[in-house]
């Protein structure tokens, strides 16, 4: 589910009777509490196979941040459903006199791997051959020939955070 549809209950409930899994992606202007009850619109129809997206908190008019405290607070108010983060939108940030997002893609590895270091339960990104002629998201997007050793890394950072043992600290 879009970001943008995430508050329209209608399509939400139709989406969730489909019976398959749902990917809602938290809005932007959200709280990741408050995407509890978009969860719970799709479990009253029926669908407890949600998934959820985090992609950023507006934070001034034309730019994007992630808290990373809000995974888990978005894992705990949805029953530990499954986090994704995703890494390349959440970079975007448009250029109040221009007609497109623009983005930061030089800091997409630091994000992702600060992101599995929470341990979420993936990743989404973009990535293109050739970025900055990408008919959307270049700014933000990855180039493919870095798409390899990126995933390498990340998936470095996910394994050596799951190896360890839950340590519960209250």
């Amino acid at each position: 589910i879009p970001a943008f549809l995430a508050r329209q209950t209608d399509f939400v409930v139709e989406v969730a009777r489909a019976g398959k899994p749902v990917n809602i992606k938290k809005p932007q202007f959200m709280s990741p509490t408050q995407i509890k009850h978009v969860v719970n619109k799709c479990r009253e129809a029926g669908n407890d196979n949600v998934m959820l997206c985090e992609r950023g908190t507006c934070f001034g008019y034309d730019n994007l941040v992630v808290d990373m405290l809000g995974f888990r607070q978005m894992k705990e108010v949805s029953n530990n459903a499954p986090i994704i983060f995703d890494v390349t939108h959440s970079l975007q940030n448009r250029d109040p006199l221009g007609d497109a997002s623009g983005g930061r893609r030089g800091q997409v590895l630091e994000l992702a791997r600060a992101g599995m270091a929470v341990g979420l339960a993936g990743l989404f990104l973009e990535a293109h051959e050739d970025p900055d002629r990408a008919r959307c998201d270049g700014p933000s997007a990855l180039p493919l020939d870095k798409l390899e050793p990126f995933l390498v890394q990340v998936k470095a950072v996910d394994d050596l955070v799951k190896s360890f043992e839950p340590l519960e600290i209250r």
